[in-house]
């Protein structure tokens, strides 16, 4: 796990990544989670494709990292600019 202190590094590009306000109704135990918002990551733009060839969604995802169990999932984006306005 990271100090939440601490920006870690995408694993996928190794770019800083930005805290992210969890939404009040969620089911994060945190208040934020680590987000990469790196829109030259290759996860980020590889998600792309793979949702559109097995789940025909114009959509993509991004990497997370929950700061209080080092969890780490994809969140999924809807264009670019998604989820941004929630960096803390």
């Amino acid at each position: 796990m990271n100090n939440q202190q601490d920006n870690p590094k995408c694993p996928h590009c190794n770019s800083l990544m930005k805290k992210w306000a969890t939404p009040p109704a969620s089911t994060w135990s945190s208040n934020f989670l680590w987000i990469c918002f790196n829109d030259e990551c290759k996860y980020y733009i590889k998600g792309w494709e793979w949702m559109m060839q097995t789940r025909e969604m114009n959509c993509s995802y991004r990497h997370s990292l929950d700061p209080e169990t080092g969890a780490t999932a994809p969140i999924p984006v809807w264009d670019e600019n998604a989820l941004k306005d929630q960096i803390i």
